[in-house]
């Protein structure tokens, strides 16, 4: 699925990452935790393509495609999905409207709009969200809870095949979170997909039970274990963590 092997990247000369190494097989779930600025998001944007991030070394493989060669929309055309922090709002296009263009592009055939209809309202009833947010600008005058709702029905109309969610739980109440989560739960159970969770909250990994859990501390993964490594993060913190791997990983 996909391999990170020796990555090394620079935004405007600094570097943030050096020989960061991952590997995640077909629906795996792997967790990404570190300290507040460490660059647990620089992953994100290299595997997405942001022009910001330069990669000096190393490569990322995904399903046997070199996805440095690649655009952002080529990317995206693989199956690759991302819900940040804080997505951002797109006046003037509807989420139908871009769901059926995104659609349409990614199988080359036309759209029946009555099927369309009915499974996107069908996401909607299953979010708690009105049907009405169809017809609104994408996550236009949205709270913060509720463009991360919007996020998910984008992936469940588009099912993506690796799911890339940095920090999902920011802004979200007790309730949206509970949602979202069992949402991403169900997503992944429905689809096998794989999924490269960035997130400090261990209620959301409780839910989505991650295979494995990778602590970033300076600029690479310094160790890795089960879900039993971040509740030990919550409760000691970054600092005790030394860094000896507690499991080793090949592709």
């Amino acid at each position: 699925m996909l391999n990170i092997n020796k990555l090394n990247v620079f935004v405007e000369n600094k570097e943030i990452l050096k020989d960061f190494s991952l590997n995640i097989k077909d629906g795996e779930i792997h967790a990404l935790m570190g300290p507040n600025g460490i660059g647990k998001s620089t992953i994100c944007r290299c595997l997405l393509k942001d022009p910001n991030y330069t990669i000096k070394s190393g490569e990322i493989i995904y399903n046997n495609h070199n996805l440095s060669t690649l655009s952002t929309t080529e990317i995206s055309r693989l199956g690759i999905m991302m819900i940040s922090q804080n997505p951002i709002a797109i006046e003037g296009v509807t989420n139908a409207e871009m769901l059926r263009l995104a659609l349409s592009e990614r199988t080359k055939e036309h759209i029946d709009i009555f099927k369309f209809s009915k499974e996107a309202k069908s996401i909607c009833q299953k979010l708690s969200m009105p049907e009405s947010f169809l017809h609104r600008d994408i996550n236009s005058g949205m709270s913060g809870g509720e463009r991360k709702k919007n996020e998910l029905l984008h992936v469940w109309m588009l099912k993506p095949s690796f799911l890339i969610l940095d920090e999902v739980d920011s802004g979200l109440d007790v309730d949206a979170l509970k949602i979202v989560a069992n949402s991403l739960k169900e997503y992944q159970e429905t689809t096998n997909c794989s999924i490269l969770l960035i997130t400090h909250n261990t209620k959301l990994l409780d839910v989505l039970k991650p295979d494995y859990v990778h602590i970033l501390k300076n600029k690479t993964i310094v160790k890795t274990g089960d879900a039993s490594l971040a509740n030990y993060i919550e409760k000691s913190g970054f600092n005790e963590v030394s860094g000896e791997k507690t499991q080793e990983r090949t592709a």
